[in-house]
């Protein structure tokens, strides 16, 4: 039922909306007022303090927050430019022309991603699985936070990055970054904090923002990201047609047109929505950091055929039951590709049949591949009279057909005309250059995870397998996997499967903001109140069935399935660290310790690991000393104390066990005279020590 409009017509609009229908590229979001855009009497009050203090030459500045700032509203308009253009038989005169994308807000979005804040990952150990050995890290909370907290301990770390972020349907939520502010504002508002979900907000496609909100949101993290990524690094971007276009241009602008790899083709599952056709696809945009690094260090990207386990698993079965019949092998091999259908993916591979003592083999001529390559004279190599030339001529001349290469060939026929044939074994041909197309079955993606979860709990989730060949042919065994917006944590079941199957120990960080479940679902129902906690059961879930799954399999006890849950936080410490020239002196001996009550030493190392920018998942172990708490990383890396009435007879001990770095509250100490000492302890028993208090 429609409500009633209770105004008068907006003629404006209907008209944009009529000169749409004839100009659409004339069509623009605009911004009425700006963000911090003064009213006029402050201006005049700005001009007159400024005459009084000595014109335009006076060193007068305000700060942008001392003026009142009004609503911001974007809206649709018209380019007057480009209509008066349309309209006319010449150039006509207008701003300079300039090849970007642009969008209202764009500046706000990187001031956005520049602006620091005051927070932290507070560890979990609760919700953490293995948290002692874990190399895997799930982040809960705002995932523009996170990718700030992490600048420091991940700058150019990550190997590959992959996102799955809202689409921008019309029924997508987008996060709302309202809280831009430059530095002198940030130490005045530094501890702010959001309540779950807040930060989330419709963007249906009736706002006039309706795409300047989404790449104000995508700017920003992207630009992030980028930081995070290794000279080698990649980042996967799945989207759809409704921002594919605005995407690419943003990434280009982001990491260099010339870093752009592919448009990839996510094929599988129909979209019931699409206008006039059944959309049965969509894209991964793929960037490089540095496609220089890739050339200077020829690296290549290599993919795994599909089906090849399948077909080891029935030759070691044939092996079993016939040893050393290798025609019978060859005939059984033959008759098992034949009882395939046409859709397994074995199938393609089904010209690799014949069997030898050295395992599975193609018998190919040794013409050149893909025809037109040089013809050379090749002898027979028992008549040495020349033999046919194959139809796509010869791969290599009489000079390399050595006995080494006469070993490995296969003769079909015995007269001396007959094509001598290489063996191609399947063992050496498992890796192909990858398609730029990738086939989803949605229906089985989804039964894996009902199955996983004895019910429906998310919708549309990705399929594990495919991101399973991204991290494949992008990744080696020890790199690092980075996904902001996790969602239900497909990612990381994709690498902990890889890893089951290559024996491979890259590790992964999931972001994911605890956005609310609907109370109607059917995740609310099972108990789980957010999307965040679907994540971290799933990633339980599925490590303990890969374990099951592959229970024979050498070395599998040693697969990581375990991750570390740290929350996004405001900061550990109290407002009077970041601001102390706000201190009242009333308030001096409330705030004789500046850290916040209820944090623990934990949450203070974890803080120290940011600011000090130390790996998040190196091992922790608790010491006592000399009757105080030592929180020790990585053996010898670091040492923590947050203890009071800390003595130089405890200093003079940590300080013999020569740890790398040490840190301290600033109110530990017993008394000044060993805050004072302490230095000069250290640098005679442990010089190289670096020592710092928060």
């Amino acid at each position: 039922m429609e409500k009633l409009k209770l105004h008068s017509p907006d003629f404006t609009q209907a008209n944009i909306a009529k000169l749409a229908e004839l100009f659409p590229n004339c069509v623009t979001e605009v911004q009425k007022d700006e963000l911090g855009r003064m009213k006029d009497g402050q201006k005049d009050e700005l001009g007159r303090m400024k005459d009084e203090m000595g014109g335009e030459n006076s060193s007068l500045s305000l700060h942008p927050s001392s003026f009142q700032k009004e609503p911001s509203s974007l809206r649709y308009a018209i380019d007057f430019d480009l209509l008066k253009q349309e309209l006319s038989t010449s150039i006509v005169e207008g701003p300079q022309e300039r090849y970007q994308l642009n969008w209202p807000g764009k500046r706000e979005a990187l001031l956005t991603a520049n602006a620091p804040i005051a927070k932290t990952l507070r560890p979990c150990r609760e919700e953490s699985v293995n948290f002692d050995t874990t190399q895997n890290l799930y982040i809960e909370g705002d995932n523009l936070d996170a990718l700030k907290l992490l600048q420091e301990t991940y700058l150019g770390k990550v190997k590959m990055i992959y996102i799955d972020p809202p689409y921008n349907t019309g029924n997508d939520f987008i996060y709302e970054d309202d809280f831009a502010e430059n530095s002198e504002a940030y130490f005045e508002r530094s501890n702010q904090k959001d309540e779950v979900g807040n930060r989330l907000v419709a963007n249906n496609e009736s706002n006039g923002r309706f795409h300047s909100d989404w790449l104000s949101m995508m700017y920003s993290r992207l630009k992030l990201a980028r930081n995070l990524l290794k000279d080698d690094g990649v980042i996967f971007i799945s989207i759809d047609d409704n921002e594919q276009a605005n995407l690419k241009r943003l990434c280009d602008e982001i990491f260099g047109e010339d870093n752009f790899i592919a448009d990839f083709i996510w094929s599988g599952g129909r979209k019931n929505d699409s206008k006039l056709v059944s959309v049965s696809h969509e894209y991964v945009v793929c960037y490089v950091k540095s496609i220089e690094c890739y050339k200077q260090n020829k690296i290549l990207w290599r993919q795994r055929k599909k089906g090849l386990n399948d077909i080891y698993t029935q030759y070691e079965k044939l092996k079993r039951q016939l040893p050393d019949s290798y025609d019978l092998i060859t005939s059984g091999m033959k008759e098992w590709f034949k009882g395939l259908v046409d859709s397994h993916p074995a199938k393609a591979h089904r010209h690799y049949c014949h069997v030898d003592s050295k395992g599975i083999y193609f018998p190919d001529n040794i013409s050149w591949p893909g025809g037109g390559g040089p013809k050379y004279l090749v002898l027979h190599p028992v008549t040495k009279k020349p033999v046919k030339v194959p139809s796509r001529g010869w791969l290599w001349g009489p000079e390399k057909m050595e006995q080494s290469i006469l070993d490995d060939m296969v003769h079909f026929g015995d007269d001396e005309n007959s094509v001598p044939c290489t063996k191609s074994y399947l063992k050496d041909r498992e890796y192909q250059v990858p398609y730029s197309v990738f086939y989803q079955d949605g229906r089985s993606s989804t039964k894996r995870l009902r199955t996983l979860f004895d019910g429906d709990l998310f919708d549309h989730p990705k399929d594990e397998s495919v991101l399973g060949e991204f991290v494949q042919f992008a990744t080696v065994e020890n790199d690092i996997i980075l996904d902001f917006f996790s969602g239900s944590a497909t990612t990381a079941h994709a690498v902990m499967q890889l890893n089951a199957e290559d024996g491979g120990k890259r590790k992964y960080i999931m972001v994911q903001l605890p956005e609310a479940c609907d109370p109607k679902s059917e995740a609310y129902k099972a108990g789980y109140q957010t999307i965040a906690e679907i994540g971290k059961e799933r990633i339980r879930r599925a490590g303990q069935k890969i374990k099951t799954d592959n229970a024979d399999k050498a070395g599998i006890e040693s697969l990581d399935i375990g991750f570390r849950v740290l929350k996004v936080d405001s900061s550990n410490m109290k407002d009077v660290y970041y601001t102390p020239d706000h201190l009242n002196q009333n308030d001096l001996f409330n705030l004789v310790d500046n850290v916040r009550e209820g944090r623990s030493a934990e949450d203070l190392l974890f803080q120290v690991l940011l600011d000090w920018g130390v790996d998040l998942t190196l091992p922790i172990t608790e010491e006592t000393i000399a009757g105080f708490k030592v929180l020790f990383v990585d053996e010898n890396a670091l040492a923590a104390c947050f203890d009071t009435d800390i003595n130089e007879a405890f200093i003079k001990v940590l300080a013999a066990r020569h740890p790398l770095r040490v840190v301290f509250r600033d109110a530990s100490f017993a008394n000044d005279s060993v805050k004072i000492n302490i230095e000069q302890i250290f640098k005679l028993i442990s010089p190289t020590t670096e020592i710092k208090t928060l």
